[in-house]
């Protein structure tokens, strides 16, 4: 597959839309706000009127949009994908979604005699940029074999999972990692400082034990630094901590810690912390901590 669309160019989208250029793709991509598709127009992205268009001169269209009603939206509405369908057409959504919507989304396509595959991803546009995502994947697997070559373009690790929803559940399972780990650097970070010791050496400490991550091998120490440059908003990670929920609703799942994290998480988008990269609840952490 070489023409490649992409519909929804936020920071994860034109990333990706970059990366396929550089290697060689023909990219077409669509975006509400056209102002974002300039710098991709520029290096050479074909720009469509509408996610039909999209679909009509693609092989295989990616989605990355906010929720599982805009991949409704911009799939079975005027102008949608679905009108712009052809044989061969598969459609590959990266946004992040309840599993049990994702399934409802590909059976809709399928009645529209169109493969829908799932391709959540774990990295962010720097990492996106140069292909080294960790992409997980479900579906029909035929149709992930003829994707596999573009896929293995966009991450450097491909996880195959099964049946339409699987990757989505653990997209959401991994987003429920860093929910808890951004939390619990936060707080330790205040605990240290509290005391008069330097949080770096605290850093120092973690990160040469098997508790370390990659959040505390990097993103800490800009924590510390107060450098809260957005790569992943604390306002998307609020909604993935809602849909976390909503899974877990609809699964008879109770999961106590992540209820007790979304009250922290809301309280700070409340109180204008949403734009930020989402380690800025240690701001918000500070803030309440100054009453």
């Amino acid at each position: 597959m070489n023409k490649i669309g992409i519909i929804g160019i936020g920071m994860l989208g034109n990333a990706v839309a970059l990366h396929l250029l550089d290697v060689g793709f023909q990219v077409t991509i669509f975006n509400r706000t056209k102002e974002k598709a300039i710098q991709l127009k520029e290096k050479g992205a074909i720009i469509a009127t509408s996610p039909k268009d999209v679909a009509i001169k693609s092989e295989l269209v990616i989605i990355i949009v906010k929720d599982a009603n805009a991949v409704k939206e911009v799939s079975f509405e005027n102008n949608g994908i679905i009108e712009g369908a052809h044989d061969g057409l598969i459609i590959a959504d990266m946004s992040t979604i309840d599993p049990l919507e994702s399934k409802q989304i590909s059976e809709r396509f399928l009645k529209n005699n169109i493969n829908k595959l799932d391709i959540p991803v774990m990295g962010g546009p720097n990492v996106a940029i140069s292909g080294e995502l960790v992409m997980m994947a479900s579906g029909d697997k035929k149709s992930f074999e003829q994707c596999r070559n573009t896929f293995e373009k966009i991450a450097n690790k491909v996880f195959f999972l099964g049946g339409n929803g699987a990757a989505h559940s653990v997209k959401l399972a991994m987003n429920l990692q860093i929910t808890m780990l951004a939390l619990a650097l936060s707080e330790g970070i205040m605990l240290v400082e509290k005391t008069n010791i330097d949080p770096k050496k605290f850093l120092e400490i973690l990160n040469s034990t098997y508790f370390k991550t990659g959040m505390s091998e990097n993103k800490a120490f800009k924590m510390i630094d107060g450098k809260y440059d957005a790569t992943f908003t604390l306002k998307n990670l609020k909604k993935d901590i809602d849909t976390m929920l909503s899974s877990a609703n609809s699964l008879e799942l109770e999961l106590p810690m992540l209820e007790k994290a979304k009250q922290v998480y809301d309280d700070a988008v409340n109180q204008g912390f949403g734009e930020i990269d989402y380690t800025g609840i240690i701001a918000y952490m500070k803030k309440i901590n100054k009453k």
